[in-house]
């Protein structure tokens, strides 16, 4: 039996998990048919949608992958004045999706991605949240986690 001061090695590894923030943990398979999806709506302020869209695909989208959320899709809403963002999260369980959202506000990547992407103003007014299950006459869906 392996000992590290004075502990053995599973009592060493769960105290490492523990410790270790969730982001850095093996992600979690999530069944789609069971997992949580939460539909965002990003309402975007005036002449910001670019700035928006830029800060998804150059870092939102991959720190929200870092923190165990499931990118599922997204889309630009082609009818609203200043644009709005709607997309798509996937979470094993809501017990998850608020863990991986904390994990992800205090990400000191995001805060500074955030800070410097607002350095002129807000680029979202107002989001709104949805959550949802999937039915069971759902065609399937393949998440990449």
């Amino acid at each position: 039996m392996i000992k590290a001061y004075g502990l053995c090695a599973p009592a060493v590894l769960s105290l490492a998990l523990a410790i270790t923030p969730a982001w850095a943990q093996a992600p979690i398979k999530l069944d789609p048919r069971t997992a949580v999806y939460e539909l965002r709506t990003y309402y975007v302020a005036p002449g910001k949608l670019e700035a928006l869209n830029a800060r998804f695909r150059q870092h939102t989208l991959k720190l929200f992958d870092r923190h165990g959320m499931t990118n599922v899709a997204y889309w630009s809403d082609m009818d609203a004045p200043n644009g709005r963002v709607i997309y798509i999260l996937a979470f094993p369980s809501r017990a998850a999706r608020e863990a991986d959202w904390k994990a992800f506000s205090q990400d000191p990547e995001w805060r500074k991605v955030a800070a410097a992407s607002e350095a002129n103003g807000k680029l979202v007014e107002k989001v709104n949240s949805v959550f949802m299950s999937m039915t069971d006459d759902s065609p399937a869906l393949k998440l990449k986690h």
